[in-house]
Formats: structure tokens, C-alpha cells, sequence
């Protein structure tokens, strides 16, 4: 019997995306023989202890730091909210003003929003329309007061790089600490904690083909930081807590196989966006692409189809086996317009058509093709629908 299996192109790579096989490969030893506690001292303990070690020296080479640099978390969002509210928490008496911006990933806004709630004060700066912050505009916030500054390092819907070095120029002569969401940069552009002058950094394994569930905090030598999990004296006393030894492992492996391909993953990946992009605005009329041309990373692609919802071009494309995601977030239960896009003062229409298409080491030219032999027919078949209408 001969079924017709359908094609599966996965471009929303942003939200998560495939595990490495060499990865899962280096994990499964600490799900079966080395299952020890890596707290203990007996033999099988510390086999799990040299696992994680050399997880924690591969991502500490991944980013350019010291391995007593490198704690582990359950993944981006833990790793921002130790590192804001531990800043929070250890300065206080120094002073009560952060500045973000207002296209920082929830766990960042909603962490400086209950910062708000407990008496801080936050300054939240809007991006340009290319969704860029100007140093200036952090210079312009600095006040006597302020403590931390936390900036992402690249944005998740439109790929807009932030000038972290000059950033980071600004909070050591204002003795003020920088933090950075790097979740969207780690494994995909050069990322390295000295050169960028950043004080904290955040990162998720599941964005660059590790496993979910795991992450990691850079926290700069000599930073005074409250600890972010009370318990045991794992991870130095920063983050209590038996830890996740399979997850580690795949981290690590990710992060020397992110290092690997690092070299190749931009003129690689990027090529195959820009031939995506290249496409798209060229078949399709009224299209057009959201955050800058150039600063950006080479894997992200946000573009807006008018005459169309983004929702529903979305659905479609599932329907033959591509998967991206829309310039909406979904929250309980009702499809709220992107604050990202918002906060770019992009029109309603504009932010209501807009797809993202996230791509990574292993998307394929065949899986480019394939998109763009659907998607124009395929828009053009739903703008004619909603004209009828």
C-alpha cells in the first residue's frame, strides 16, 4: 500500500527546535549507567559530577567566560529572573531604578513588573521601528540610582541585534549591572561575555538543539548576587537544587557542537533567509519585512502579509507541512497583537499579517523550496476568499 506522506518543514525554530542526535546521544549514558547524584561522593556520584563539569566547561568556552562562571538553570526564564531580581536584591541599598526595554522577553517584563509592585523603579525604553535601541536613549535613562540595566542581546520575533558593547561601556563607567537575554544569540552569532562587557547573561539549550528544561546563567567573577534557589550548596550556593545531569550533559554537548558550526551557521543560515525573504517579497505583492536588513541575526524572518490575518496564513501553511509562527502571542485564550511589533509602532493591519520564519542548522535549501513553491499560491488563494467575503 503506498500512503503519500506529507513534507514537514519546521521554521519556527525560535520557539524551540529539534534536538541534535549527537546531543541525545551524549545525554542517554546519565538516564541509564551513570544515573548518580552528582552531590555525591562515591563513585557513581562523580561520574555525574565529571559530566556536568564538562558541560559547564564547554558552555563557559562557548561564551568566552571562566567556568566558575557558569551556573545552571532550568532554562532562559529562571536564568532572568535570578539575575534581575538577584541584582534587585543585593542593591537595593545602593539604589531602586532598572532600565529595560519594551521589547524584552516576558520573563524579563513581567519580572521588572513585579519589581514595580515590591517599590522599584523602572524605565522601559521603546525600540525604533527597526525594533533597535539607541545607546543614547540608555545614557539619557542613567540616573544616580540606578542598579542594573537588562537589554536582550537579539530580539526573538524580528532578529534586531541591541549594541550591547557600547551598552556595556556605559554601565561600567556609571558602576551600574548589565544583564543580557542572549536566549535568541547563544549558538547562532558570536557571543562573548568580555568583549560585550555584560555582567549576566541568559541562555536556554533548547534554542540551539539541546534538550528542554536546562539552561544557564553567566554570572561575572566578583558580581554580588543573592542566591536564586535556597536549599542545598549546589551550583556554589547560587541555585540549590539536585541537578539535572542528562539535561547538563545535553547543554554541553550542544554548546561544543554550537561552537563547531558557529563559523558556518551565518553565511549558511543566512543565506538560505535571505533567499527566503528574497522570494516571498518578490512573489507575493504587498509583503514586507519587520525589523531591520542588516543588524540582525541570520536565522530570524518576520514578515508581514497585508489582506491577511497572520493567524490564518498560519493554520494553512500547517495544513502542508510548514511550521512558523505569527506576530501574536497567544494568552488565555484570546490572540493579543505582538508588544514586540507594538512597541515598533507598526500599524494593526501590519502587525496582524506578520509571520516569523525561524530557521536553524538544520534547515535545508530543499526546505526553502518547498515554501516557496506553496506560500504565493496559497496567499494569493486566501486574499481572493477574504475579498468574497
Amino acid at each position: 500500500m503506498i500512503t503519500n506522506v506529507m513534507r514537514r518543514v519546521y521554521l519556527d525554530n525560535n520557539a524551540t527546535s529539534p534536538v541534535d542526535p549527537l546531543v541525545l546521544k551524549a545525554m542517554l549514558p546519565f538516564y541509564e549507567e551513570a544515573f548518580g547524584n552528582a552531590a555525591s561522593i562515591h563513585a557513581p556520584g562523580q561520574t555525574a559530577r565529571t559530566g556536568v563539569e564538562e558541560a559547564r566547561g564547554r558552555v563557559a568556552s562557548l561564551l568566552g567566560a571562566e567556568t566558575s562562571e557558569i551556573v545552571f538553570t532550568s532554562g532562559g526564564t529562571e536564568a532572568d529572573n535570578a539575575a534581575i531580581r538577584g541584582v534587585a536584591a543585593a542593591r537595593r541599598t545602593r539604589g531602586d531604578h532598572i532600565i529595560t526595554t519594551t521589547i524584552e522577553h516576558p520573563a524579563v517584563l513581567r519580572t521588572c513588573e513585579q519589581l514595580e509592585a515590591e517599590g522599584f523603579r523602572v524605565t522601559y525604553l521603546d525600540p525604533d521601528v527597526d525594533g533597535l535601541i539607541s545607546v543614547s536613549q540608555v545614557e539619557q535613562a542613567l540616573s544616580e540610582d540606578t542598579i542594573l540595566i537588562s537589554v536582550m542581546y537579539a530580539n526573538n520575533e524580528v532578529g534586531s541585534i541591541q549594541p550591547l558593547r557600547e551598552i556595556g561601556r556605559i554601565a561600567r563607567e556609571g558602576d551600574v549591572v548589565l544583564h543580557t537575554d542572549a536566549v535568541q544569540a547563544v549558538g547562532k552569532i558570536p557571543v562573548d561575555v568580555k568583549q560585550l562587557g555584560v555582567d549576566l547573561l541568559s541562555l536556554s539549550a533548547h534554542k540551539f538543539h539541546g534538550p528542554k528544561g536546562v539552561g544557564a546563567l553567566f554570572i561575572k567573577s566578583g558580581l554580588e548576587l543573592k542566591p536564586f534557589m535556597l536549599g542545598g550548596s549546589h551550583e556554589r550556593g547560587r541555585r540549590a537544587g539536585t541537578e539535572n545531569v542528562p539535561g547538563i550533559v545535553g547543554l554541553g554537548e550542544a554548546a561544543r557542537r554550537a561552537s563547531e558550526s558557529l563559523q558556518d551557521f551565518g553565511a549558511r543560515v543566512g543565506g538560505l533567509r535571505d533567499r527566503l525573504e528574497e522570494g516571498i517579497l518578490e512573489q507575493i505583492p504587498d509583503t514586507v519585512l519587520n525589523g531591520p536588513r542588516d543588524n540582525r541575526v541570520p536565522h530570524t524572518s518576520s514578515i508581514s502579509f497585508d489582506h491577511l490575518e497572520g493567524e490564518t496564513l498560519l493554520i494553512g501553511l500547517d495544513f502542508q507541512g510548514i511550521a512558523v509562527s505569527t506576530g501574536a502571542a497567544c494568552s488565555s485564550g484570546s490572540l493579543q497583537p505582538s508588544h514586540v511589533l507594538t512597541a515598533m509602532k507598526l500599524s494593526p493591519r501590519r502587525i496582524q499579517g506578520a509571520i516569523r520564519f525561524s530557521l536553524s542548522r538544520m534547515t535545508t535549501a530543499e526546505d526553502i523550496d518547498y515554501v516557496l513553491q506553496t506560500l504565493p499560491a496559497m496567499v494569493e488563494k486566501m486574499r481572493e476568499m477574504s475579498v468574497r467575503r
